[in-house]
């Protein structure tokens, strides 16, 4: 029960803890306020407290299957968001367009992300606070777990922030665009289980090279959402999620160019 605790919240925490550490990332090299961190984590820890306390309920929406559409919602709206700031960051790097924009955007999807994972560490430990004689060893694996996935956060923040800025926002957008696809994969996979997308067999097994339950595997699945028996939805998804948030980004990019070009023209 130690190790599987450990590996619940880590999976948990080191999701949120990447995001949050990419969006610092590019609010210290855009030279703006770091102001919005706490107003997303707290909005984040509300949304996780009325999700989780609320999760008997939600789970009984759509014939039974409310924890897994709600789920995918989350999931969806993370990935939009993520495309709308690959639509507003061209426009930030050239000093084109307000920062208070992109702040907002930044505060939904930590807020949003937060609360779902947030929520599910919350419901995991709950089922344990009842007189359980594991608890000890829940709580110990869920620090250790939560210790690691900080922990990693804060060293992938320091490993950035040391590269020179162009650079440093180019890996970070790159980051962002695999953390959106892998949400996009994790939402199809959700809607699979609540049988509003059909069930596939896996198109092929990776666990021999890569084990979910490893701590890389883990990390891939905090950064690409990584499955090591993903179906063609599933891939569908992630790849057609990677390749929207490219196309995004490189016609926002473009626009800007061209509207460089006709000023200084």
């Amino acid at each position: 029960m130690l190790l599987n605790s450990v590996i619940i919240i880590l999976r948990e925490v080191l999701e949120a803890a990447l995001l949050i550490s990419v969006f610092l990332v590019l609010t210290q090299s855009l030279d703006k306020s770091f102001r919005w961190v706490a107003w997303a984590l707290a909005a984040g820890m509300i949304g996780a407290a009325v999700y989780g306390i609320n999760i008997g309920t939600i789970s009984e929406w759509f014939d039974g299957v409310g924890q897994e559409v709600i789920n995918a919602f989350l999931q969806i709206c993370i990935f939009s968001l993520i495309a709308v700031s690959m639509l507003l960051l061209p426009g930030q790097l050239r000093g084109r367009e307000s920062g208070r924009l992109l702040a907002l955007v930044m505060i939904f999807t930590v807020a949003l992300v937060v609360t779902r994972e947030g929520a599910e560490i919350m419901i995991y430990l709950y089922g344990f606070l009842k007189g359980s004689d594991q608890l000890l060893s829940v709580m110990i694996g869920a620090g250790i777990g939560g210790s690691i996935g900080i922990s990693t956060g804060i060293l992938f923040y320091y490993i950035l922030r040391n590269r020179s800025k162009h650079r440093t926002v180019g890996i970070c957008i790159v980051v962002l665009m695999l953390v959106g696809a892998g949400m996009a994969s994790q939402a199809a996979l959700l809607l699979i289980q609540a049988d509003w997308l059909p069930a596939q067999l896996p198109i092929w097994d990776s666990s021999g090279w890569i084990s979910e339950v490893s701590v890389t595997g883990q990390l891939l699945y905090a950064l690409v959402g990584y499955e090591a028996t993903p179906t063609a939805i599933q891939v569908g998804f992630h790849f057609g999620g990677l390749l929207l948030l490219v196309i995004i980004f490189l016609v926002s990019q473009w626009r800007y160019r061209a509207a460089n070009l006709m000023i200084n023209a």
